[in-house]
């Protein structure tokens, strides 16, 4: 049995195909892990949304902010819709309101004991611990499948930027959900800053990679992310980033966590926006 981790698909059907059959994937024994972002950007959103949800209990995902914004499409009737998007295979599709459903009851944090692995779409933020972090995750998928329209509309905002126990309740998810599904870098004190999406070469001198910042709290998992195609694969012993941004004519990208064994990658295979940082 091989485990992998494998990056933001974003529509790269072919892509994901091409490399679950260079890894010899087998779904009667072997398990995937995904970033999340499976759907928007690239071309194939709704084969990539049918082929995870077809591997069952062999995959194992978390929901990125274009996956939440997918939702909020369908349920908020396209208010929030984007000229870039590239959901409409899935909104008209037959079997739209099972993938949909699926897709609502996917988690912002997955954890494995077996591996070590904990995983989320984008990041954390650097006032959580471990346990904090699986609680909020916890309480966002209650509030998610509770009322779906009503949590969604409400997610939309870049503040607070600033974590508190004592947030409010809508504050509380949105900080959450930022921080699972869009964070890349915060400041020295941990506020989050959403607004910079390039590379740490050329970042701002007032804010640092999340995952290096000094007020975070140390965890005992090894945490795996994507999101960030502009970072590419980051690779640490506490840390790795997947999103080598194949939706954007970069590669897909595959680590096997269970053995260390060389990095598994395909290149784009098809026409993708040459927008790094979108």
């Amino acid at each position: 049995m091989a485990t992998y981790a494998i990056g933001d698909l974003q529509g790269s059907y072919d892509e994901f195909a091409t490399l679950l059959d260079r890894l010899q994937f087998d779904e009667r024994r072997d398990r995937v892990w995904l970033t999340g972002d499976l759907v928007n950007r690239g071309p194939q959103s709704l084969l990539c949304l049918r082929a995870v949800k077809a591997l069952g209990i062999a995959a194992t995902t978390v929901l990125g902010n274009h996956d939440l914004h997918l939702l909020a499409v369908a349920h908020l009737g396209g208010k929030h819709s984007r000229p870039s998007d590239t959901l409409d295979d899935i909104l008209t599709a037959p079997d739209r309101d099972d993938l949909l459903d699926w897709l609502l009851h996917q988690p912002l944090l997955q954890e494995d004991p077996t591996t070590n692995c904990l995983m989320v779409h984008a990041g954390l933020s650097p006032h959580w611990d471990q346990t904090t972090a699986r609680q909020l995750s916890q309480q966002v998928s209650q509030a998610l499948m509770a009322d779906p329209s009503g949590f969604l509309e409400s997610m939309y905002g870049d503040k607070p930027t600033r974590w508190s126990s004592s947030l409010s309740d809508s504050d509380r998810l949105r900080y959450a959900v930022n921080c699972f599904t869009r964070l890349r870098y915060v400041a020295a004190d941990g506020a989050l800053r959403l607004k910079y999406k390039g590379p740490p070469a050329t970042a701002p001198a007032d804010v640092i990679p999340w995952f290096q910042s000094p007020l975070r709290s140390p965890f005992s998992a090894r945490v795996l992310f994507g999101h960030w195609s502009a970072l590419g694969l980051y690779n640490t012993p506490h840390f790795l980033g997947l999103d080598t941004g194949c939706a954007w004519g970069g590669t897909l990208t595959a680590v096997r966590l269970d053995q260390d064994q060389p990095i598994t990658q395909v290149p784009c295979m098809q026409d993708h926006p040459p927008d790094p940082t979108a």
